[in-house]
C-alpha cells in the first residue's frame, strides 16, 4: 500500500525513509531510523514491530540482511509484508512477501533499498532507484531520498491514488539546537498532494534549521553593520550590542539557527532587506 526507500549518507553519518502512500499518516507507520545504527520502512499490512526489533538487531550488530531474515522468520505473518533495511555499514536489503498486492516489488545496493506495493508498476521502483543513483552522493541525505520519492510518485506510485508522505533522516546531534540526533522529520498525513508538499515543507525546514556555510558569512562590520543595524531599529530590534539585537529578532522569526557571532548569514540578510 506504500513506496519507500531508505538510505545512509555516503559518509555513514545520516540515516533516512522517505515514504508515500494513499494511507492516512504513513509516516507514523512505515519509518525507523537510529543515528550510526540504521533505518528501517515496514510496509503492506505493516508489522510495527519490526522498527524497534529491527532497530535493536542492527544495534547488535546483525547486518541489514540477517536483520531482515530475523524478522520475517519470526512473523507468521511474513508473506503479506515488505521492508526495506540499511545497516550502519551500508548493506541494504529489501524483502516483498508472496502475498503482497500487486504491482510488488523491491531493488537494493549499497546504501539504499527500495520497495513498493499496490503500485502502477515496476517502473515505480525502478524510477525511484534511478533517480538515487543519478544523486550527487554528497548531497543532503534529505534531499536525495526526497528525489528519489518524487520520481516514484511520478512513476505513478501507489495505484490507488495518493494521501501521506513523510521523511525521517537522522545524524548524530543534527536536531534543533543540537539536542537528539533527529535531523529532519516531516510528515504530510492526509493531502491531495502530499511528495510535492513534502518537498515545500523541506526547503522550509532548510531555511529555518539549516546551518549557514561559513565560507558564505559576512562580517557584520563598517557600513554593513549600520544598515543591519538600521534595519533591525525599523523592526524595534535596537540595542547596544549588535549580535543581541539581531538575536532578539531572528529568534522571533525562528532564524536562530542560522546566527554566527560577528557575522551575518546572507539568507538573513535577505529576509532583513525584504519589505515587511
Amino acid at each position: 500500500m506504500t513506496f519507500s526507500i531508505v538510505g545512509r549518507s555516503a559518509d555513514g553519518q545520516a540515516f533516512g525513509v522517505a515514504v508515500a502512500s494513499k494511507f492516512l499518516a504513513v509516516g507514523a507507520a512505515v519509518p525507523a531510523a537510529e543515528a550510526g545504527t540504521g533505518a528501517i520502512a515496514t510496509q503492506s499490512y505493516a508489522n510495527l514491530a519490526y522498527r524497534p526489533d529491527g532497530i535493536a538487531l542492527l544495534r547488535s550488530g546483525q547486518s541489514a540482511q540477517a536483520t531482515l531474515e530475523a524478522l520475517t522468520a519470526a512473523d507468521d505473518g511474513r508473506e503479506t509484508r515488505q521492508a526495506g533495511i540499511v545497516d550502519a555499514t551500508g548493506a541494504a536489503a529489501t524483502f516483498t512477501g508472496t502475498d503482497c498486492h500487486p504491482w510488488a516489488g523491491g531493488a537494493a545496493g549499497p546504501g539504499y533499498a527500495v520497495q513498493g506495493n499496490i503500485l502502477t508498476g515496476p517502473d515505480v521502483v525502478a524510477e525511484m532507484e534511478r533517480a538515487w543513483l543519478a544523486t550527487d552522493a554528497g548531497e543532503p541525505l534529505a534531499r536525495r531520498l526526497l528525489a528519489a520519492l518524487t520520481a516514484g510518485d511520478a512513476a505513478g506510485g501507489d495505484r490507488r491514488g495518493r494521501q501521506s508522505a513523510a521523511l525521517l533522516v537522522v545524524t548524530p546531534d543534527g536536531g534543533y539546537g543540537g539536542g537528539s540526533d533527529v535531523l529532519v522529520d516531516l510528515r504530510i498525513d492526509d493531502h491531495p498532494a502530499p511528495v510535492p508538499e513534502l518537498v515545500r515543507l523541506l526547503d522550509l525546514h532548510d531555511l529555518y534549521f539549516g546551518k549557514p556555510d561559513p565560507a558564505t558569512l559576512v562580517p557584520l562590520d563598517g557600513d554593513l553593520a549600520d544598515e543591519v543595524r538600521t534595519l533591525l531599529a525599523r523592526r524595534g530590534h535596537t540595542g547596544d550590542d549588535l549580535d543581541t539585537a539581531l538575536g532578539d529578532w531572528a529568534g522571533i522569526e525562528n532564524y536562530e539557527e542560522r546566527l554566527s557571532p560577528g557575522k551575518i548569514d546572507p539568507l538573513l540578510l535577505d529576509k532583513l532587506r525584504a519589505p515587511g
